[in-house]
């Protein structure tokens, strides 16, 4: 087979291959096979017609789709290999010539990995990582710690308000018709959470126990049942119950009931100790990403579009993983938030284009400064998935080669280690320690966020191909 490689523009070039006729011939004995299958042909059985009264019949043209089905692949795969190519993309395949006793000739356009040219990666500053907690921050873990064991009273004489759990009853309708998902019976909604349409939980705020009242709201442009989109709908709303939170008291038999301390100083001594182990965690992390998105932004690159499309499938995959992981999915979550499919991915696409930005400047600087995951290295990590999942790591590494998933597990490493090469290069500045404003302590609006440092878990990849295999077992 011969292979040539010619680049057109920055990460866009073209694969012209020829392949051997003896390989065209082979192919088109395996399309015979599989084609003969399916023919009837009158005086034979299914399957046993002889090859020349089947070309006679049909043409030995009719074989040839299948026949290049069956090559195209495996001759992509090795001409990707000879020229030392990385495609981030499907080909556009032009098939020039294919035919019985002729060379398969093809050419295909293909999407490259982008050259990248570093910037400095080495001596960038960092933060020093500030685990100091204060005494605001210890009173607002301990009040999270009350509303977590706060009490659900009901509250009987007493309009609702942000916060409260209402009862309700409501029926949904649009121009006088009912549509599906309209209607329950005794529904727990907490106000102020946004889990209804916008508008919903703001006209239930000053309704008491035991009023009605028709809920007029307007269904979102993108929202996700395209039939209720930008519709106005009424909402016959009954209030059953308002149920306050009661949160406990402070004192030593709250320390007794959440813990395993008999004072509250005790507590609140242990709880000091995790929140500092907690911001130790988080403050190295965000001195990686810190690091990260510096180097990345350093770096001179062009990304093509469709690697940015795929990171972009990859993360809406992930967010719907976790999703299903807290009982609910990704069209559950559409439908509350009045979002489509393309809004979430509209979102995500600045975090996809940073993620691939920096895993692409990672690579690059494990390349330059010859860094590489040793065997050893994924041994280890295959241990742990093993003890992790209850599994021999001869298990774990089957399954992972059968999935693919493999190579994600020495991305992980080779990944890891260069994120602690530059940490080891870097320069480290105080932490800037900045006052909570009055402003900055209000709730924030609910919004989408995502961690736009690299991707530092493609090992996650692995973990759900072990996860799937486990659960088709069962």
């Amino acid at each position: 087979m011969k292979a040539t490689w010619e680049k057109i523009e920055k990460n866009l070039g073209v694969l012209e291959v020829e392949v051997e006729a003896e390989r065209v011939s082979v192919a088109l004995d395996k399309a015979f096979q599989k084609v003969v299958k399916k023919v009837n042909v009158p005086g034979f059985r299914k399957g046993k017609v002889p090859r020349g009264i089947f070309e006679s019949r049909f043409g030995v043209e009719s074989l040839y789709q299948d026949a290049i089905d069956i090559l195209l692949p495996e001759v992509y795969s090795e001409a990707v290999d000879q020229t030392d190519i990385f495609p981030v993309d499907r080909p556009e395949v032009d098939v020039e010539q294919f035919a019985k006793g002729q060379l398969f000739k093809f050419k295909a356009k293909v999407t490259v990995k982008p050259e990248v040219k570093l910037g400095d990666y080495k001596g960038v500053e960092v933060p020093a990582t500030d685990v100091e907690v204060s005494e605001d921050e210890l009173n607002e873990e301990l009040t999270r710690m009350q509303e977590r064991h706060a009490e659900l009273v009901v509250i009987d004489e007493e309009a609702a308000q942000n916060g409260d759990t209402v009862v309700i009853d409501f029926d949904g309708s649009v121009d006088g018709v009912p549509f599906e998902g309209g209607k329950a019976e005794r529904y727990s909604l907490e106000l102020g959470s946004n889990t209804f349409i916008p508008g919903f939980e703001e006209q239930v705020v000053g309704l008491a126990t035991g009023d009605f009242k028709d809920v007029t709201v307007t269904f979102p442009e993108t929202y996700h049942a395209e039939e209720l989109a930008s519709k106005e709908a009424v909402f016959k709303v009954k209030v059953h119950e308002i149920k306050r939170k009661q949160l406990p008291e402070l004192d030593d038999e709250f320390a007794k009931d959440v813990s395993e301390f008999d004072t509250l100083n005790e507590y609140k001594e242990d709880l000091k100790k995790q929140l500092e182990s907690r911001k130790q965690k988080e403050g190295e992390a965000e001195r990686e990403k810190v690091l990260v998105d510096k180097v990345g932004e350093s770096a001179e690159v062009e990304i093509p579009q469709a690697m940015v499309d795929s990171e972009v499938q990859n993360m809406v995959r992930d967010f719907d993983n976790r999703l299903r992981a807290q009982g609910m999915n990704l069209d559950m979550f559409l439908g509350f938030s009045g979002q489509s499919i393309d809004d979430l991915k509209e979102q995500m696409k600045g975090d996809a284009e940073k993620r691939v930005r920096n895993n692409l400047v990672l690579e690059q600087i494990a390349k330059a400064e010859k860094i590489e995951a040793t065997e050893d290295e994924i041994n280890k990590e295959l241990q742990d998935m093993a003890e992790a999942y209850k599994r021999s790591t001869d298990e774990i590494r089957n399954i992972l080669a059968a999935n693919g998933s493999l190579g994600s597990l020495n991305e992980d490493v080779l990944l890891r280690k260069t994120i602690q090469f530059l940490l080891e290069n870097s320069k480290e500045v105080p932490a800037v320690k900045t006052e909570k404003s009055e402003e900055s302590s209000k709730p924030a609006a609910k919004k989408s966020t995502k961690k736009a440092a690299a991707k530092a878990e493609p090992k996650a990849e692995a973990e759900e191909a072990v996860t799937e295999d486990k659960q088709d077992e069962e």
